[in-house]
């Protein structure tokens, strides 16, 4: 692979007020070292792994999980089948408890297969562990999700979410991307993916510069940040970024949030309906449709509404519940119509 040159900004000692004020608005990648070291899970984890699993098996429900597993030959890249028609792994359902006592017997297989539950929801699976490890910079409001694994990689995808990710076990290193490099990342279909979120179709650690020429301006604008336990990351809304295990035993603990309205429709529907409505026409009318956009959504000539009275300015001011239901119910005819 090609030398990722950028090194993502590493800060010690962060609180709750620095991650807000300083941290959070300069939207870029950012390592909070030894954020969570003091967790009793990171601690159980830098003891053992078998300590780390009988830790979190005593908080296990028994809720059922899903768990996804890869040959060893897939070199723990849950990816497509090589037609793009189906997936490399196979998913199985069982309990936490179950999935751990696996990983933790192949952990010293190196024939072992790629083992992984991914987003699993922590207040459903180990409701105790939220009370028992308090975020030190957000919100108690903003619920974590586990990731358990062996030498797994996450292809790199992007959330339409701010995301802290806090490695509890293990090492990872995340190799990061600006939204911006989306035309150099080769996505692969939108509407069917190994990870629920579209993903490059480039392997980080093999390139193929050849099928994919312009992946080398996305790694010159890459960052790189390799996290021990007890390290957070920060990665902000929209940021690509591609995410590898490198121990036999990893458990990261990660919080999504969202900044915009709580009632509001995913930007990526919308896409989806653009797509519907307007990737197809004339080039002409694209274009009008670009400057429409422009100055409607994007607002690059200023308030399109400013010339209107505050009361009659519609759905180009302040969107209330019931402008909301309106487009909405302007959205259902049309999709029921087409």
């Amino acid at each position: 692979m090609n030398t990722i040159r950028g090194v993502t900004t590493v800060y010690s000692d962060v609180t709750a007020q620095q991650f807000e004020e300083e941290i959070r608005p300069r939207n870029r990648p950012a390592i909070l070292k030894g954020l969570v070291r003091d967790w009793p899970s990171v601690q159980a984890g830098l003891q053992s792994p078998g300590i780390l699993a009988a830790y979190l098996k005593q908080m296990d429900v028994g809720v059922p999980v899903d768990s996804l597993a890869a040959r060893a030959e897939s070199g723990g890249r849950f990816f497509y089948s090589d037609d793009l028609r189906g997936f490399n792994f196979q998913k199985t359902r069982g309990t936490l408890s179950a999935f751990l006592d696996r990983l933790v017997a192949s952990s010293l297989d190196t024939q072992a297969p790629a083992l992984y539950v991914q987003s699993a929801p922590v207040q459903i699976h180990l409701p105790r562990f939220h009370a028992e490890h308090r975020n030190p910079v957000l919100e108690p409001a903003i619920t974590p999700r586990i990731w358990i694994g062996n030498s797994v990689t996450a292809t790199t995808h992007s959330d339409m979410a701010s995301n802290l990710a806090c490695v509890v076990a293990g090492c990872r290193r995340f190799t990061l991307f600006p939204p911006e490099q989306l035309k150099n990342l080769y996505i692969g279909p939108l509407e069917y993916s190994p990870a629920g979120r579209p993903v490059s179709m480039v392997d980080l650690q093999n390139p193929d510069f050849e099928r994919f020429p312009r992946f080398v301006d996305a790694l010159a604008a890459a960052e790189v940040a390799e996290l021990e336990a007890g390290d957070a990351i920060y990665v902000p809304y929209y940021w690509w970024h591609h995410v590898r295990s490198l121990s036999s035993f990893n458990v990261l603990i990660n919080y999504w949030w969202n900044d915009g309205p709580a009632d509001s429709v995913s930007p990526y529907e919308s896409m989806m309906i653009a797509l519907l409505t307007i990737r197809d026409l004339p080039e002409a009318q694209r274009a009008i449709w670009r400057d429409v956009f422009d100055h409607y959504i994007f607002m690059q000539d200023g308030d399109p509404a400013a010339h209107l009275p505050p009361d009659r300015r519609g759905v180009l001011g302040p969107i209330t519940p019931q402008h909301r239901a309106h487009i909405k119910t302007v959205v259902a005819k049309l999709l029921s119509s087409s």
